[in-house]
């Protein structure tokens, strides 16, 4: 299919602000590779996917993208796509190997490196702290659903402010909490692979926790700094309308969206959830001042809606997923609805009252083929980044304060549980060779991106 036989979707890009980031996001477990290098320990995720069983086709980490060694050629990539922003995240493990304790230096350094290559390159540095790689050293010691990894959390925030704020000045706590509790403690899916309600509602709550500590810690080390938490959160719809239904897409929205979002909106912990868990949290005085802390921002990971309907006997929130038919779905068999991203910037802004908002993740795997000229056409995801764009766009028409957009992912990499069977990346990753080659997705990212600066930032037809 060439691009004039496409449907071309219209990209609002006057309803963007001039100073846009138009990013791209990565996580450090999933394109560092260099595991045991200069320092490093092993993470949660280390030993997850060297469990037999747990990674499709035993794929693991260690070597990734070799981004520890590759990171120049990576940043002139970003430069080839005219991005101003990259989204990072620091391996806790790289920089703390005990969790706790002494600093390995080389870790801070090789983050110290990058910062600099990026600024150097004209493109703001976005860090998150937490992408799920927790210290095994930490696990081993009860992990998340202890209250002391929150305060170790605040510690290695500190750290890595310390040394970077001076040129840092976005800041991410966390990533995606809801992955780390529920689908790691809860579904067993991720690390470190517990199947167990109570464990993974103390790991939530002290991950909320964690997040108010660090958020603490960052403002101490960069007064100027401008801190926000990323949330996966995805728009809920009963599977019918039968009463059943319609509470069961309560609870899910429940367990999705307010379970992470009431608490650090001042809110406390949704009362509902709180009696559907029946799991005592483990609060102390002041805690949920703590994870209140005022936000500078909020980051929305968003790549498919929930249909559901009521499960009485499956596990909490006893809502099962129901699939719609004649939708169209991506290789992760994710459905795709851009009104989704819209609607939650929508309710980000009308409901909790969001002061700046970015779009810090959102993207789409499809099975990529390299063609005999060694150009990578992906066509689907094209259309997928362009409906997405639109949609972000008519949210700030509409009012959201959207102040950028970071495309998952920059590199085809590791995909969890996945492993690299799943290619998410602007950029094609031949992983034997460490090929890289922009695909047709990351041409129209570019176009997009040049649109919005150079073309009296009108409508674009994407």
């Amino acid at each position: 299919m060439t691009n004039l036989e496409r449907d071309f979707v219209t990209i609002d890009l006057a309803a963007l602000p001039q100073d846009f980031l138009w990013g791209t996001a990565t996580s450090a477990y999933q394109i560092e590779g260099a595991v045991a290098e200069d320092g490093r320990s092993p993470s949660i995720w280390d030993t997850f996917a060297h469990t037999p069983g747990k990674i499709a086709g035993n794929d693991h980490g260690d070597v990734a993208c070799d981004h520890y060694h590759r990171w120049r050629e990576d940043i002139a990539l970003m430069r080839q796509l005219g991005t101003n922003a990259y989204r990072l995240s620091i391996a806790w493990p790289r920089v703390l190997p005990g969790g706790d304790g002494p600093v390995n230096a080389k870790g801070l350094d090789f983050y110290d490196e990058l910062i600099d290559g990026l600024l150097d390159a004209g493109i703001t540095p976005s860090v998150t702290l937490y992408h799920w790689d927790l210290p095994q050293a930490l696990q081993d010691r009860g992990g998340w659903p202890e209250r002391e990894t929150a305060e170790h959390f605040a510690a290695y925030a500190s750290v890595v402010a310390g040394r970077l704020g001076d040129r840092v000045s976005h800041w991410t706590t966390l990533n995606e909490p809801l992955c780390s509790a529920w689908i790691g403690h809860l579904e067993g899916k991720m690390a470190p692979g517990f199947t167990d309600l109570t464990a993974a509602v103390r790991a939530s709550y002290h991950l909320l926790l964690g997040h108010g500590l660090a958020t603490q810690a960052i403002r101490a080390a960069v007064p100027a700094a401008e801190v926000g938490i990323v949330n996966n959160l995805s728009t809920v719809h009963p599977a019918t309308d039968r009463p059943e239904d319609l509470a069961a897409a309560r609870r899910m929205d429940g367990h999705t969206n307010r379970w992470w979002l009431d608490p650090i909106h001042g809110r406390g912990f949704p009362e509902d959830m709180r009696k559907l868990y029946v799991v005592e949290l483990p609060e102390r005085a002041g805690d949920l001042e703590t994870i209140a802390a005022p936000l500078d921002w909020l980051g929305l990971n968003y790549y498919f809606p929930a249909t559901v309907a009521d499960d009485p006997s499956g596990p909490a929130p006893h809502a099962r997923s129901v699939r719609r038919l004649g939708v169209p779905r991506t290789a992760m068999d994710w459905e795709i609805d851009a009104s989704g991203i819209e609607a939650l910037l929508l309710r980000l802004t009308d409901e909790y009252g969001a002061r700046k908002l970015y779009v810090t993740e959102n993207g789409s795997a499809y099975p990529d083929v390299v063609r005999p000229d060694g150009t990578v056409d992906d066509p689907e995801r094209q259309d997928y980044l362009a409906g997405h764009l639109a949609a972000c766009a008519s949210a700030a028409r509409r009012g959201a304060p959207l102040a950028g957009y970071f495309a998952w992912s920059l590199l085809d990499n590791f995909e969890w549980a996945y492993g690299y069977g799943k290619r998410f990346g602007l950029v094609h990753v031949d992983y034997p060779t460490q090929t890289r080659t922009i695909k047709g997705s990351g041409h129209r990212y570019a176009e997009i991106i040049r649109d919005h600066r150079g073309r009296g930032r009108g409508r674009h037809a994407a």
